[in-house]
């Protein structure tokens, strides 16, 4: 739960209604070799890949969070027609209207998309322009094929047909229901409530549940926290009350796994962090995915106790745990964290900060914050939660 220390970028969960289903089922898809390797680039968290159309090169998320969307510029620059305007809603439950578009033709490096129904969105909102996305290559779009992710080794790898991969050592095995635009969802049991945990590539943390599903009372650790650390497709979401919380054991497929933490939110999701511990393969075609441990990390909690993000360029303390005299409070602008200036920066050295924490990989860190008309300096050291 690293992520915890900073701001958790969720560019998805885009959901759309039954009523697109069959727009996001058309399309075709082209291999020039059996197993086409991709290039992928995993970075704060969130997966990437190189896209080009009309020869020009676009960068795009490979979100299973989300169907497949385009930018305006995008949009503009092929002079697309629009097939129609709906509401769709993103990670945060903010709605809106956008327009839904085919795409004639995209290649993933060798691999080829031909009319590809998509969303179009301003992906140059806030923050989420500092991750310059063009687009995402979301579930409607994977679902034509077979993938295999391993983000320790910036592999991706795509097939038609499934006895090319090895399954041999992919011993969890997690079942899923496709939602319309084929996003896979993972039904278990927790608090005796009934989850759906959406498996979600465009989601950098590990697991969050919806807080109408969580009771407190059952749970023995847990931090009441109060902010907001979420950035959805429409915009920042409303800082709420919630928690963060280790469970004893949870059950995935046929996994049980234990001592995991989640975090109280808007919906139930899976995430990055979770699965890079993991390769794993998804199989639209069976509605299975299948995973294999590469690496062995016990979930933890570290953190300062706070998290921030930039509000027209100016670091505020946004999200904190809710602690007995602890010092920052919602609504602090920072003006420096270990003597690095980021009070006056410019939209460049916002996206720097924004990507690159002064404060990560440090166990103590000073702070000089402004409260009203009052400076103060605080000194905090970074601790381990939920032990």
């Amino acid at each position: 739960m690293k992520k915890i220390l900073y701001t958790l970028l969720i560019f998805s969960t885009i959901t759309i209604s039954a009523q697109e289903k069959s727009f996001f089922e058309n399309g075709e898809v082209q291999l020039k070799n059996p197993i086409e390797k991709i290039n992928l680039r995993y970075e704060n968290e969130l997966p990437f890949v190189k896209v080009s159309i009309k020869g020009k090169i676009y960068n795009f998320l490979f979100d299973s969070g989300a169907p497949t969307v385009i930018s305006h510029a995008i949009y503009n620059e092929l002079k697309l027609k629009k097939k129609y305007k709906k509401s769709v809603k993103d990670s945060d439950d903010k709605t809106q209207q956008q327009i839904f578009t085919e795409l004639p033709e995209m290649t993933v490096d060798q691999v080829v998309f031909k009319k590809v129904g998509a969303i179009v969105l301003d992906l140059n909102a806030a923050e989420l322009s500092c991750l310059k996305v063009d687009g995402i290559i979301g579930a409607n779009q994977m679902a034509k094929l077979f993938w295999r992710v391993n983000y320790a080794e910036n592999s991706l790898e795509t097939t038609a047909d499934l006895s090319l991969f090895d399954l041999k050592d992919y011993n969890t095995v997690l079942p899923f229901e496709p939602q319309p635009q084929k996003t896979p969802i993972i039904k278990t049991r927790l608090f005796d409530k009934d989850i759906e945990f959406i498996f979600d590539t465009g989601f950098s943390g590990r697991f969050e549940v919806a807080e109408t599903k969580f009771d407190p009372k059952k749970a023995n650790r847990k931090i009441e926290t109060f902010g907001t650390r979420s950035t959805g497709a429409f915009g920042i979401a409303k800082p709420v009350a919630g928690y963060i919380c280790r469970i004893d054991s949870m059950t995935l497929g046929n996994r049980v796994f234990h001592n995991e933490i989640f975090t109280t939110s808007t919906s139930d999701r899976l995430g990055n962090e979770f699965f890079k511990d993991f390769a794993f393969i998804f199989d639209w075609k069976n509605n299975k995915i299948y995973m294999k441990r590469i690496i062995n990390n016990a979930p933890k909690l570290e953190s300062f106790g706070f998290s921030y993000r930039f509000i027209d360029t100016k670091p505020m303390v946004a999200f904190v745990f809710q602690q007995e005299k602890f010092p920052l409070k919602i609504g602090d602008s920072i003006i420096s964290i270990n003597n690095v200036n980021l009070d006056n920066l410019d939209q460049d050295s916002v996206c720097h900060y924004l990507t690159n924490r002064v404060e990560k990989d440090q166990k103590t860190i000073d702070i000089k914050i402004k409260r009203g008309e009052k400076i103060l300096d605080f000194k905090l050291d970074k601790k381990n939660y939920l032990n």
